[in-house]
Parts: C-alpha cells; sequence; structure tokens
C-alpha cells in the first residue's frame, strides 16, 4: 500500500485498544519512516479530533513507535514527535477521566525512567500535565464557592487593574514551554551539521536536514511568542507604573491643599476666639469651668447684698413663758382671779425680732396688726368673752394644780 496522509487516517480511525493493532498500524507507520514528520502531523490532529478513550490508544501507538523505532537506532519518529509530544500528551490528558490520566501519567513515567526524551521536552510534558491539574484544583474551588465573604466567585480574585496582567502572565507560562522545547535544538543541529557529525546517504540527511529545519522553525516561533508575551507584560506593567504614578502626584496635592486649608480654619478660629474676649466688659467675672473652679470672683465683696425679709419664723420661745406650767399656776391661784399675773407676764415678753434689715411694705403691716392684737388681749379682760362654765372648769382645774 502505498503512502499517502489518507492512507494514515485510514490506519489511525481503525486503531483500537488491544496490543495487536496497536502493533500492526506502528509498524506500517514505521515502514514509512522517510514520511515521519507527515505521519507525525496527521497523528497529532487525528488526537485532537478524537474522544477520551481514542486518546490514550493514540499515545499508546506513539510511544510503540518511538520506543521500536529508537530501539532499532532510527530517530526519525523521535525527532518528528519531540516538538509536538507535550502538546498531545496535554490534550488527551486534559479531557480524560480519572482512570485515564493515571494511565497517561504512567506512560510519561515510563518515558522519564528510559530517557526516551531529552530532559527539557520531558519536562515540558511534566509541566503542561501540572498546569492541567493546578487549574483543575482551582476550578473546583471556585465551583465550592471560595470565601463567603467575598464579592466575586474566588476569595484571591485579582483586582480589575491586574486581571489583565495575570492572562499575560499565563501566556508567557505557555511560551515558556515552548522555549525549553527549543532548547534541544542546539544538540540537533550539532548532531547533523557539527564537525564531528556523521554525513549519510544523502537522500537520508535531506530527510534529516527536513526535520531540523522544521524543528528550528518551531523553536523559533515558540521563542518569538514568548518574547511577545513579556513585552506585552512588561507594557501592561508600564501602564499600570504609570497611571499609580499620576494617582499619587495628585494625591500629594490634595494632602498639600488639605493641610492649608486646615492651617487657614484653625488661625480663623483664634482671630474670633480674640475678638470675643475683647469685646467682653472689663468688670465682668472670668468664669472657670475646671476641676475645683472657686466660684468667688472679683467684685462680689464690694457688691451690697439686698434688703429682705426673713421667712424664717421667730423661735417659739418668744412666745412661751420661760417659766414651767405648775409654777405659772400656782400664781395666777395666788392672785386670786388667776389671770392677773399671767397677763403681767405675757406683757413683760419683748417682741423679739429677727430682722438683719428695717422689714418694709406688707410684711411691717403684719407684724404691726400682730402687736397690736396681743396689747388688746393682755390689756382687756382675759375671760370676759368666755363662757361660764367653761371658766368654772378652767377654775376648778388650776385648784386642783
Amino acid at each position: 500500500m502505498a503512502y499517502s496522509q489518507d492512507g494514515v487516517r485510514a490506519k489511525l480511525s481503525s486503531l483500537n485498544e488491544t496490543q495487536e493493532s496497536i502493533v500492526t498500524v506502528s509498524q506500517w507507520i514505521m515502514f514509512h519512516r522517510r514520511y515521519a514528520e507527515q505521519s507525525a502531523s496527521v497523528w497529532l490532529q487525528k488526537l485532537k479530533d478524537s474522544p477520551a478513550a481514542k486518546r490514550l490508544n493514540l499515545i499508546y501507538l506513539a510511544n510503540e513507535v518511538i520506543q521500536q523505532s529508537k530501539a532499532r537506532q532510527k530517530d526519525n519518529f523521535l525527532i518528528a514527535f519531540s516538538p509536538i509530544i507535550a502538546e498531545a500528551t496535554a490534550a488527551a490528558y486534559k479531557g480524560a477521566m480519572g482512570d485515564l490520566q493515571n494511565k497517561l501519567k504512567r506512560t510519561v513515567e515510563v518515558w522519564k525512567q528510559r530517557q526516551i526524551f531529552e530532559a527539557p521536552i520531558q519536562e515540558a510534558i511534566e509541566a503542561r500535565i501540572a498546569d492541567i491539574d493546578k487549574a483543575r484544583s482551582s476550578n473546583k474551588k471556585s465551583l465550592l464557592g471560595g470565601n463567603i465573604f467575598s464579592g466575586g466567585s474566588s476569595g484571591s480574585a485579582a483586582p480589575p487593574e491586574i486581571q489583565p496582567l495575570v492572562s499575560m502572565q499565563a501566556a508567557i507560562n505557555k511560551a515558556s514551554i515552548g522555549v525549553a522545547n527549543a532548547s534541544n535544538t542546539t544538540s540537533e543541529f550539532d548532531k547533523h551539521m557539527g564537525p564531528d557529525a556523521e554525513i549519510p546517504s544523502p537522500p537520508v540527511y535531506a530527510a534529516r536536514i527536513s526535520g531540523l529545519l522544521k524543528t528550528l522553525a518551531n523553536a523559533e516561533g515558540a521563542v518569538c511568542e514568548s518574547i511577545k508575551a513579556r513585552k506585552d507584560i512588561i507594557q501592561g506593567l508600564e501602564k499600570l507604573l504609570g497611571s499609580n504614578r499620576t494617582a499619587l502626584a495628585k494625591e500629594e496635592a490634595q494632602i498639600t491643599d488639605l493641610k492649608d486649608k486646615k492651617g487657614q480654619a484653625e488661625t480663623k478660629k483664634r482671630e474670633i476666639e480674640d475678638e470675643i474676649l475683647r469685646k467682653l466688659p472689663t468688670g465682668s467675672p472670668q468664669y472657670d469651668d475646671g476641676p475645683g473652679a472657686d466660684y468667688h470672683h472679683a467684685g462680689e465683696e464690694d457688691m451690697d447684698r439686698p434688703q429682705m425679709e426673713e421667712l424664717t419664723p421667730p423661735p417659739v420661745e418668744s412666745f412661751t413663758p420661760l417659766q414651767s406650767p405648775k409654777q405659772e399656776a400656782a400664781q395666777m391661784h395666788s392672785n386670786g382671779n388667776g389671770y392677773g399675773e399671767y397677763s403681767a407676764s405675757v406683757a413683760s415678753i419683748p417682741i423679739i425680732r429677727t430682722y438683719s434689715g428695717s422689714p418694709t411694705g406688707n410684711g411691717m403691716n403684719k407684724r404691726r396688726r400682730m402687736d397690736n392684737e396681743h396689747q388688746d388681749f393682755v390689756q382687756g379682760d382675759a375671760m370676759a368673752d368666755i363662757d361660764e362654765d367653761v371658766a368654772e372648769l378652767l377654775r376648778q382645774e388650776s385648784g386642783q394644780s
């Protein structure tokens, strides 16, 4: 059967998970090793278009072809698959279930143990798988809700100003994998073009040079992509830095203006307070509201207190005789009528006045009326207006005492 890309697609479509199928297809591909580059390209496209289970079978096929050709000292397929194996493994791993992912990891581990690929390519494969695992764990945290107190779906969401930089950094990380793959171009070049390189037959040598050119072109594209990504993030950082510098200058000018206005307000407040103090009268008391303040102010000793009538009534002794009731009764009884001595004692009681000043007004008139009524009571007959029976009782009580 003659080689064609359609023939390769037909062989890949007939591939299944059995070992017999994988060995049969791999032998057919290795038989057409002169078209290793075309076969690898068709294989990659078929892998991207296939379901997850089919992708695992295609990885097994590539593993069989690469290891068998390397065992036979034929590196055509190793050179053809090296630039694309990391991308193909990541594509097969990304959409696979847990058991399929474990099988893929086991295959990658075999490559590492047997040193099938060079170290940069092996590291690139493992880095792509690690990135997928990390992204999957982040997505699970986002689905669970993240921090309930945050505004977004995740508690560690970047601010809007930094989100473009995050995507740029992700592009750099992706491009760095291609740069890592491109690091083996030096050894490949020395192997085919170096002074110690073995020169095979012209057809074989032309095929190897063609593979080297493709490898160099892929490496050049990967490095150019990384350079572009790094320039973009540098431009984004400079833009963010410029905006922050502008905002900083504006805020510094604002704080200077606020301090100036604050100083003007304090100065105006002091001027108003000084003006208020100057307008106060000279003799006005100055009050101190502090703790332990003395409210005896200057000038109060020289002021005359207003004269007013005292509200406290006079003491009881001013109206009550100082002698005991029994003695007064005995004296009244010895006088005959019993009232003359009492009247005289009452008349002899001085009227005590407790005015600090001279009473005036209605208070003075009330006091005069009380004095007149008292004098009338003393000078008249005290028993004249009393009922005769009551007077007789009073006389009997006086006689018993």
